[in-house]
């Protein structure tokens, strides 16, 4: 499909922040740096759902809370889950708190995972099967793969969850732009680029894009939204404009959109210091406006 003069210039703008951005330095303050400290892909998997799972707040906050996990996990995460039931991970995380949630909660969540594991052989595995099984019996590709999203979500949560986990493992079929889930989807599922780890059999081209407040932000800057919640409606719509621009990998530009924002080199308001020297200047609305002004 054919994309507009506008949305062209923001293609050529995400591309040229793709090349401007230092991902390797930018990875080592992301929580994704913890899942490339394993080696085997059944524990990367496993630490990628915990490290996902916990990215809300602060990034001191949540790398000090993910490393408090996987301490008491032990050195094979994935081994402790495929073995212990739930009472022996409660145990390993009593006393654990980050924001709302508890450790019974986080326990729960890796027991079920753990479940699923044996199960399927692997939470990718599971996850490609649940796709694959909705591809069949829905016909819109974007509703299969939210569908397939919840089911995964379903399982990790499973019956009677507490109040606490079911903030933890949202559905995404309630609306929420689940943003931790897509988030662990991306790393999974992207090809391994430094970054993300290419690990799940499951095409890029389905994946959505996690939309935090940075995101969302930038790409109401951008024109890639003009919806004004956090939702899976406006990820969704976000990443149809990107797939204009790359159909088989959408969602390449997320690390770096997202670590702009967290950086605040874009500031939540408008500052003429900062907003001269960024890269994405040229397609931003306020940049345009403010230059129009200045005429």
């Amino acid at each position: 499909m054919r994309s507009s003069p506008r949305l062209e210039l923001v293609r050529e703008r995400l591309d040229a922040l793709l090349q401007s951005t230092d991902a390797a330095s930018r990875r080592d303050a992301d929580p994704v740096s913890f899942v490339h400290r394993y080696a085997r892909a059944d524990d990367r998997e496993v630490v990628a759902l915990i490290a996902a799972s916990l990215a809300f707040g602060n990034v001191v906050a949540i790398r000090a809370k993910v490393a408090r996990v996987l301490e008491a996990l032990g050195p094979s995460p994935a081994a402790t889950i495929d073995r212990e039931p739930r009472a022996q991970l409660d145990e390993r995380l009593r006393g654990f708190v980050h924001r709302v949630w508890r450790g019974p909660d986080v326990a729960a969540m890796l027991a079920h995972a753990g479940a699923i594991r044996r199960a399927h052989g692997s939470l990718g595995a599971a996850f490609a099967t649940w796709l694959r099984a909705c591809d069949e019996t829905i016909d819109d590709r974007d509703d299969a793969f939210v569908e397939a999203l919840a089911r995964l979500a379903d399982a990790l949560r499973g019956e009677d969850a507490s109040r606490g986990l079911r903030h933890l493992v949202p559905d995404p079929r309630a609306g929420s732009a689940c943003k931790r889930l897509l988030l662990w989807l991306r790393w999974m599922i992207r090809p391994a680029d430094g970054v993300d780890l290419g690990l799940w059999p499951v095409s890029p081209s389905r994946l959505v894009i996690p939309v935090d407040t940075h995101v969302h932000r930038i790409a109401q800057n951008l024109d890639l939204t003009r919806r004004n919640d956090a939702s899976l409606r406006t990820a969704a719509e976000i990443t149809s404009k990107l797939r204009t621009f790359d159909a088989n990998d959408p969602v390449r530009y997320d690390f770096a959109i997202c670590h702009l924002g967290v950086s605040r080199e874009c500031p939540s308001r408008r500052d003429v210091a900062r907003c001269e020297t960024c890269v994405l200047k040229e397609a931003c609305r306020h940049w345009q406006r403010d230059a129009r002004k200045r005429r």
